[in-house]
């Protein structure tokens, strides 16, 4: 609901106080439902109970008083849709359509709590957010107003203190300043590379040229299981263009692209309404806030290859060029964009800027790790029960991630590894699960920071099919410029395949590894050099699991289907029939080798389905279906 209609361009510092005034008195007092409309509770029907909760206020004749509001991604993805109620500070989560008007009455008019609803965990039960074990050891600064603010209200973003940086900046501070403040907070580029941020404002600041500069965000994100940057743009897009008005005019630039994934349909929607409602206050284009200074920010979409989130790759594809890396004898910061001097920052990075500006480089390096300071968003996923996006301090272990803020595993086996920084990140085991997490430590074992994918394996992971599902797509993606990449990845690929098919010889382990150095040393970016990451990495901690591949043709973890094979303990099986009636191919008979009756519940029940059962192991296509279903253990995966 608007708390403000029109807008009209905001002149001068004065005038943005002024705004952010009368937007909190009308704010004042009233009371504020957040729904959580990112895409993830977004696809569990939050979408719904938006319109719900709505609706019950409606009803209620509420309008004047009470504040509904769709925000971006709250984090806890796992137990969506999420609402959270202010002032009162009461979160919800797995909420339904169904329990709008109870919302509404008891909590919002009565401040109470429905005791139902709230987050319960080990006998606790959970009011407000907070106390939630997954939101207490963040420390969330990039998505510190998601859940408060909406995104496509550009008010809300001014309410709490939105584009009071900027004006700091422009009426304070020289641009030299801007990118000294930046260097002396130690903010190193989220993007993967890990590349001092300041510095790279400070060498295209320095460079002289009368044919303008650029900046560009880089929102390119196409890591499997990875949506951090995505989230943000989602939640609030202010923040990233905010910062990025902050950097074009400390490095003297007029003019910057966001480019975004063809797949962010909602990150485009939400980013573009950012921008016209910046533009229309001025925030925006031509004599921002009245300083003078002009900037401007284009859209770019991406068509969906992976190596264009690579610099020069991302670069060439803006200039409508084919996507492919260049070689870097030139920085981008020299010859970036058509040739002039360019800045290139992820999303999460730009999104730093403006609490920097606010809080101060002092407060920001008190942050984190040694050589990496702040805190890190990452998007925690795969077999562990609390997956979603999260934002913790650099230095932060493994182990307080996956067990504190992730609850442990999911399911009935233990924790495996996990992968950090896409696909090109490396697996880490057990053993280092109480390193710590930031730049440095992840590129000692293998891995690497990546833009902030964190993929958990449990037990049933077989490694050496991780590293070829990883490989597979590396190959696919490789733009095919370089020979190291296009062949390299494609004969480690095919060397991986083999091992989980039982095919490979003992000498093959060599040949994986000569190949995966030679393609780290010699690739031409970032992709190629970055592809055996997740072999090598397997290949250090799960040696073991490839000689078992090749040498006893055997899959540890039972996940390689030419290496396993079902079959049915005759004493365990009490002839239900599950496993025949799931079977697609019907290779599972009773011991008499009649064909199965397909049963009924009222059979399984009653014990009347015939004798046990054989598996025809010549037909079995290992689908595992019958595995799934036995309700005794009775079928075995060897």
């Amino acid at each position: 609901m608007p708390l403000c209609m029109t807008r009209e361009k905001i002149g001068s510092p004065e005038a943005l106080n002024s705004l952010a005034g009368r937007l909190k008195e009308r704010a004042g007092g009233r009371k504020m439902v957040s729904v959580c409309l990112g895409t993830g509770c977004r696809a569990e029907g939050s979408g719904e109970v938006y319109e719900a909760i709505r609706e019950a206020v409606g009803e209620l004749g509420l309008e004047d008083e009470v504040i509904v509001m769709g925000s971006g991604c709250h984090g806890l993805c796992a137990l969506g849709p999420l609402v959270i109620l202010t002032p009162d500070d009461i979160f919800y989560p797995k909420v339904s359509p169904e329990d709008a008007t109870e919302i509404i009455e008891k909590s919002v008019i009565g401040s109470q709590p429905v005791d139902r609803l709230l987050y319960k965990t080990g006998g606790k039960t959970c009011r407000c957010q907070s106390e939630v074990p997954f939101y207490g050891r963040q420390e969330r600064i990039v998505l510190g107003l998601n859940g408060i603010v909406d995104p496509h209200m550009i008010e809300d973003y001014i309410r709490e203190g939105g584009y009071q940086s900027l004006a700091e900046v422009l009426y304070k501070y020289p641009p030299e300043d801007v990118v000294s403040e930046i260097s002396a907070s130690g903010l190193r580029g989220r993007g993967g590379g890990g590349f001092p941020t300041g510095r790279k404002w400070e060498s295209c600041r320095a460079v002289e040229t009368e044919d303008g500069k650029f900046v560009i965000c880089n929102a390119d994100e196409g890591d499997p299981g990875a949506f951090m940057d995505r989230s943000i743009m989602e939640a609030n897009p202010h923040t990233v263009i905010e910062g990025m008005v902050i950097g074009a005019y400390a490095v003297g630039a007029e003019e910057g692209y966001i480019y975004i994934r063809k797949e962010y349909p909602l990150a485009l929607n939400t980013l573009q309404c950012a921008l016209e409602q910046a533009r229309d206050y001025g925030l925006l284009g031509h004599d921002i806030l009245g300083s003078g200074r002009d900037f401007e920010i284009n859209v770019a979409r991406g068509g969906g290859a992976f190596v264009c989130g690579e610099s020069t790759a991302l670069t060439a594809s803006i200039e409508g060029r084919v996507g492919e890396p260049g070689a870097k004898h030139i920085h981008t910061t020299e010859s970036g964009l058509w040739g002039r001097p360019t800045v290139l920052n992820n999303v999460e990075t730009w999104a730093n800027v403006p609490e920097i500006i606010k809080r101060g480089s002092r407060w920001f390096a008190s942050i984190g790790s040694e050589g990496s300071k702040g805190t890190k968003v990452f998007s925690l996923v795969g077999a562990i029960k609390n997956t979603g996006l999260i934002e913790v301090p650099m230095g932060i272990t493994l182990r307080e991630i996956i067990e504190d803020i992730g609850g442990g595993m999911a399911g009935n086996h233990g924790f495996k590894a996990v992968q950090t920084g896409g696909p090109s990140g490396g697996c880490i085991p057990a053993d280092h699960l109480d390193m710590k997490v930031d730049f440095d430590s992840l590129i000692e074992v293998g891995s690497m920071m990546g833009s902030g994918g964190m993929i958990v394996m449990d037990e049933s992971s077989c490694m050496v099919d991780v590293a070829r599902y990883f490989l597979d797509f590396l190959r696919t993606e490789s733009c095919g410029k370089c020979t190291p990449c296009r062949d390299g990845t494609e004969q480690m690929f095919m060397i991986l395949d083999r091992i989980c098919r039982g095919k490979a010889g003992e000498d093959e382990l060599g040949k994986l590894e000569e190949i995966a150095e030679l393609v780290r040393e010699t690739s031409l970016c970032k992709l190629g050099s970055s592809a055996p990451n997740p072999v090598l990495s397997t290949l250090r901690f799960f040696r073991d699991e490839y000689e078992a591949h090749i040498r006893d043709k055997k899959c540890p973890a039972g996940v390689c289907s030419a290496l396993i094979e079902f079959s049915i303990d005759q004493e365990k099986c009490v002839c239900c029939g599950r496993c025949a009636n799931e079977c697609p191919v019907d290779c599972i008979a009773g011991t008499a080798g009649k064909p199965p009756a397909k049963a009924s519940e009222e059979d399984h029940q009653e014990g009347k389905v015939g004798e046990p059962f054989l598996i025809d192991v010549q037909e079995c296509v290992k689908c595992g279906s019958c595995f799934d279903v036995c309700p005794t253990d009775a079928v075995e995966k060897k």
